[in-house]
């Protein structure tokens, strides 16, 4: 994570330290339709608290414990923040820096000389993966992993332009986000079914940035996304396959549902834009 603020924070001051060249200029550009390309990373927010809820009665309310025969829990090993597909405890893959990219439309308006305010269209991707693993004692593990395939935004904006050719602004707004899912196991007793393990969501997108104009119509920029989604309508059902009816998984009603314990999918993204203005 500190690597990654420092590449942050080092592309916003690349960006907005080229404003004071700029500050005796005319107001150019901010004023009007824009197109732009954006590529960047992402970076999974804190998850060191992940853990798998179970429904075990099947009742829709995720809050019960697997047990044995004997009562005790069958998932005393535990659980990681990351994906595995093995059966050892604590087996996990970090969640890594993923691409992200993606293309917008936009369009500005000057308020005066030094306010900018306006909205845009943005069509991204990223292959960010969020990964959590459950450990059973029989032994076994259980891995989920969710990615957001595409996302479609609408975001406004709003800054002031320090000399007319930079700008410096804040950006919020809605996202409709295709999210996909899967699931690995070590487990080949019980069957699996995922349900809802491509699902479209919706979410949100807070952050801001800075511009400038390397001529009329052309401009660079950086900036920095908090994204987060509402991932709640996705489990995996487990049902008998070929196992004993002694199975801790059959005990209370003969199957169970679970699922990752966060239901909201949300990372960090830092990003390059190129933008061409009418």
């Amino acid at each position: 994570m500190r690597n990654f603020n420092r590449f942050a924070v080092t592309m916003l001051v690349c960006t907005l330290g080229s404003a004071p060249a700029f500050a005796q200029d005319e107001p150019v550009g901010f004023n009007g339709f824009y197109v732009s390309g954006a590529v960047g990373i992402t970076m999974q927010g804190g998850n060191d608290g992940d853990s798998v809820v179970f429904d075990t009665n099947r009742d829709g309310s995720f809050n019960e414990n697997v047990v044995t025969t004997l009562g005790a829990n069958a998932f005393t090993p535990g659980f990681c923040a990351g994906s595995s597909t093995s059966a050892t405890p604590g087996s996990c893959r970090e969640d890594r820096k993923r691409i992200d990219y993606g293309v917008r439309l936009g369009l500005d308006s000057r308020i005066g000389e030094s306010l900018v305010v306006g909205a845009l269209v943005e069509v991204s991707k990223n292959d960010s993966v969020d990964g959590t693993t459950a450990f059973s004692t029989t032994p076994a593990g259980y891995s989920f992993e969710r990615q957001l395939d595409y996302a479609i935004s609408g975001r406004a904006r709003i800054g002031f332009t320090p000399g007319g050719r930079a700008l410096i602004y804040g950006t919020g707004g809605v996202s409709y986000a295709r999210i996909d899912h899967k699931f690995f196991t070590t487990n080949t007793v019980n069957s699996f079914t995922a349900t809802n393990d491509r699902d479209w969501v919706w979410g949100y997108q807070l952050g801001g940035g800075g511009e400038f104009m390397l001529t009329d119509n052309i401009s660079i920029g950086a900036e920095y996304l908090y994204n987060r989604y509402d991932d709640d309508k996705y489990f995996v059902a487990i049902g008998p396959g070929t196992a004993a009816a002694t199975n801790p998984f059959l005990l209370n009603g003969g199957g169970t549902n679970f699922r990752p314990s966060r239901s909201n999918f949300d990372f960090h993204t830092v990003r390059a834009t190129l933008s061409f203005h009418f």
